[in-house]
């Protein structure tokens, strides 16, 4: 009995497999913890849909599954979900995805007499996401591969031999779409940034492999998976999709300071931690208000800006497992205690891992802050597909000057990193200037019904 990837959220089409909680020949319950698969949006814990004994685990740690693929087999079924499943949902669910990889792999190479090649369209095909996206990446209808391994699953060499018969010998099939440019042929050209889909940016060049350290520079190498490999890709496409800039200025923040001091133990009787960022959050909502702009996102596949009628604040977290974003949503309808609040809930949750992933995604415009562990400034990177993120860092005395004197004042500095396919610095500094004047006089919250 084959499990398959279930579906994890609205929008989600896969998820990697980041920890095996179960291992072949053991016996398991229902409800138990089976599997860890983490998504663009949250880490998620499958249950064990069965009693039973586990058969195989068909995908590895790292890999990435599709959604209703096979995971996991059961070699003994004794009552469950996909007890007696023959004809059930789970096997409905196994046609969908063998359907789903005929699709997929539709308009590779049809195989020729005496080709190693068979096809099985009613059969599911065993084969691990590895093996299913070579194929995919050859041109070629895994349904049509003969497979050698265990219980016919098609191995990887399959493939390969399949894509050398098919081509005759160069080791892919002779109409995959991704065949290798040849030395004569034109190179061809990038498509314009704008019309290009936000799911297909330009390739990048292979990577250069590192040297080999000598033999007094010891080194341990870590496969780079789980969170840590879905925020290295989301940055890589932000930082090669977006035109960013960063635009810096200076805050005089005693006001600010004082009245936070004032307000906290009040807030306090009142069930909330009054911090600086909840004040921030009120003034980035003032801002985005008045410069619409900055609460868009461009759609790249329909060259159209969308303009959001709602504010949604993405809070960077810094957690044990990285960089996590929860979402403040409707933050401007909100009183500075209720923004309070639901920042310091979103934080318990973000540290706990109990946040739903439609709380991890949908922010508008996002804001990261690092000055409680220091720092000067940085240009922070745009949570793509937003056009502006805002950092904030530590607040600290300096000596300025008021009136012509010189005064110890409360300084803190705003790096607001930008898409300037969006927006220019002009709309920069007036959004920024718009977030200062409330920063630095907050008694202008007060006016706006804090």
């Amino acid at each position: 009995m084959e499990f398959l990837l279930p579906d994890i959220g609205e929008g989600v089409a896969e998820g990697e497999i980041v920890k095996w909680h179960v291992a072949p020949g053991q016996e398991v319950v229902e409800e138990q913890d089976f599997v860890e698969v983490m998504t663009d949006k949250a880490t998620v814990m499958i249950p064990c849909p069965v009693t039973g004994v586990v058969g195989e685990l068909l995908a590895q740690e790292g890999d990435v599954v599709p959604v209703h693929t096979p995971i996991a087999t059961f070699a003994e079924v004794r009552e469950g979900k996909l007890a007696g499943a023959h004809g059930s949902a789970a096997a409905q669910g196994a046609q969908r995805a063998a359907q789903g990889s005929a699709s997929a792999s539709s308009g590779g190479a049809s195989p020729s007499a005496g080709t190693a090649l068979l096809e099985r369209p009613q059969e599911r095909v065993r084969a691990t996401p590895a093996t299913r996206k070579a194929a995919r990446e050859r041109g070629l209808d895994i349904r049509r591969i003969q497979g050698t391994g265990p219980h016919g699953r098609v191995t990887r060499e399959d493939v390969e031999r399949a894509a050398r018969s098919a081509s005759g010998g160069n080791g892919r099939a002779a109409s995959a779409p991704r065949a290798p440019a040849r030395a004569d042929a034109p190179a061809p050209r990038a498509p314009a940034p704008v019309a290009a889909p936000r799911s297909a940016p330009a390739p990048l060049p292979a990577p250069t492999p590192l040297p080999a350290p000598g033999a007094d520079e010891p080194e341990e190498r870590v496969p780079l998976r789980g969170v840590r490999r879905k925020i290295a890709e989301f940055l890589q496409l932000s930082k090669r999709t977006a035109a960013h800039y960063t635009y810096v200025e200076e805050v005089d923040v005693t006001e600010l300071v004082a009245l936070r001091a004032r307000m906290k133990p009040l807030a306090a009787e009142r069930g909330a931690k009054l911090t600086y960022l909840a004040f921030i959050v009120k003034a980035v909502c003032h801002g985005l208000k008045q410069h619409p702009e900055l609460n868009a996102s461009l759609d790249e596949a329909s060259s159209e800006l969308v303009f959001k009628r709602y504010y949604h604040i993405g809070i960077a977290a810094d957690t044990e497992q990285g960089l996590t974003v929860p979402v403040l949503r409707h933050a401007d309808r909100r009183s500075l205690l209720d923004i309070a609040r639901e920042i310091a809930r979103l934080a318990e949750g973000t540290r706990s891992g109990t946040l739903r992933p439609e709380e991890l995604s949908g922010s508008t415009f996002t804001i990261t802050s690092a000055g409680h562990i220091g720092g000067l400034l940085a240009t922070p990177i745009l949570n793509y597909p937003e056009v502006g993120i805002l950092g904030v860092h530590k607040i600290k005395k300096r000596p300025v000057v008021v009136d012509d004197q010189i005064a110890i004042r409360d300084i803190m500095y705003l790096s607001l990193s930008l898409d300037h396919r969006v927006v220019d610095g002009a709309n920069a500094a007036r959004f920024m200037n718009t977030v200062v004047q409330y920063l630095e006089d907050p008694q202008l919250l007060l006016l706006e019904g804090i």
